[in-house]
């Protein structure tokens, strides 16, 4: 199982939640291996080259999936064309996160200071071009506030500039800051999904705080090469939703701040389609080019 990120991260616990499982269900060992750089580009070629044998999948986010092509023009393989879809296996809310210390305690008052102070407050990115970054930019776009951006090599750095006070706030994925919001090193001012939080149910989301219609939610999904037997890929994705249907293994993924989810591969299929519609138009809008 190709990750394409360094291991410690939210999709590296995803995969290490299942791998075992999988392993149980195949009766096959299911090894994780971390293949990380270029953004998640490095790992998803090797997992496109590999053989259609079934014995090679993805685990890949969905900035990985439909950001990427949008934001690189000449990527060795095609995300639609390249790759078979399985299933979503989870999502991934955000969350609009601040130093404790920035006056604002809502995301009306962190508009209005960065009205007041054009070109004042500091965002921290988990790199350019990532899902943090488009998050911001479609933020920019919605409230018409200018951020300074700072981009960092992963969600980790730039939570813990965040946290020191050298950047004023960011939007990260709820596993990474959900820790450090819980024991107040950080402020959550809102999440990104159109419905609030069932564990959370008192942080409001972005829609509801003045931005109506905004929403953003990163998800992660398993696929494997093209031309991989259709046969192959039907076991492949009865014992992928199996897995994420048990019990144990919701429980699990839920305390660590995911949704699981277990779709059809014409469900993630869509989605993916859907999505580098969508991060198409605010890659053109923002004129973001990849480093």
């Amino acid at each position: 199982m190709i990750v394409a990120v360094a291991s410690g991260g939210p999709t590296d616990l995803l995969a290490r939640v299942m791998a075992p499982k999988l392993t149980e269900a195949l009766g096959q060992q299911v090894i994780v291996d971390n293949r990380a750089g270029g953004n998640g580009n490095i790992g998803m070629e090797i997992a496109a080259r590999a053989l259609p044998d079934g014995h090679t999948w993805l685990l890949a986010t969905a900035g990985q999936l439909t950001v990427n092509p949008n934001l690189y023009r000449n990527l060795p393989f095609d995300t639609i064309r390249d790759f078979a879809p399985i299933s979503v296996c989870a999502s991934l809310p955000s969350i609009l996160i601040t130093h404790p210390a920035i006056p604002a305690r809502s995301v009306s008052e962190l508009i209005r200071l960065g009205k007041a102070k054009p070109d004042y407050l500091i965002y921290a990115t988990a790199g350019s071009g990532s899902p943090s970054h488009l998050t911001a930019e479609l933020l920019k776009q919605a409230t018409g506030i200018n951020f300074i951006y700072v981009h960092y090599k992963g969600g980790a750095p730039a939570m813990i500039d965040v946290m020191s006070g050298q950047a004023h706030f960011s939007i990260l994925g709820l596993p990474t800051v959900l820790p450090h919001v819980r024991t107040g090193k950080l402020r959550s001012l809102g999440v990104t999904t159109r419905e609030r939080l069932s564990f959370a149910p008192d942080l409001p989301t972005l829609h509801e705080s003045g931005l109506p219609g905004f929403e953003v939610t990163n998800w992660l999904a398993m696929l494997v090469p093209a031309r991989t037997p259709k046969e192959v890929t039907a076991r492949i994705s009865a014992e992928v939703v199996a897995v994420l249907r048990r019990p144990d293994v919701r429980d699990v993924l839920s305390q660590q701040g995911f949704t699981p989810i277990a779709s059809s591969p014409g469900e993630l299929a869509t989605r993916m389609r859907s999505d580098l519609a969508k991060w198409s138009k605010v890659v053109k809008d923002s004129k973001i080019t990849a480093d």
